[in-house]
């Protein structure tokens, strides 16, 4: 589970920018995301966003010296790995809506990956499986 201080904008952008498919969103009375749920190439990942106080990942390096020093490298500490069918294409339609892209496409003994952020700072891997 991933948690969004824009849960509902997030939940969008997932959708459009990585090919998520949106299963399930429960908005609270003030219209954060309660409970969100997308497919994302036959896998399931859920959403959360009613924490007034939370800080996204991009928010919280702005402040925080240690957490801007880890986020220098484009590796991924602290993050979600998918299998996507065609990672290049993939990668496209990610830039195309503003992703971060961190690295790749590049080759690995597990199959072609790059590794991008998402719009409020968490970290992605994607990869296509040799």
């Amino acid at each position: 589970m991933l948690t969004y201080a824009d849960g509902p904008t997030a939940l969008d952008w997932l959708v459009r920018a990585f090919g998520f498919v949106e299963k399930e969103r429960w908005l609270d009375d003030e219209g954060r995301l309660d409970h969100g749920e997308v497919e994302a190439f036959g896998a399931q990942i859920m959403l959360a966003g009613t924490n007034p106080a939370y800080e996204s990942p991009r928010a919280h390096r702005v402040s925080c010296a240690a957490s801007a020093a880890w986020q220098e490298t484009p590796y991924v500490v602290d993050g979600v790995l998918v299998h996507v069918p065609d990672v290049d294409a993939h990668l496209e339609t990610a830039r195309n809506e503003g992703a971060v892209i961190l690295s790749g496409p590049e080759e690995s003994p597990f199959g072609k990956l790059y590794r991008a952020e998402d719009v409020e700072g968490h970290r992605w891997m994607f990869l296509q499986p040799a």
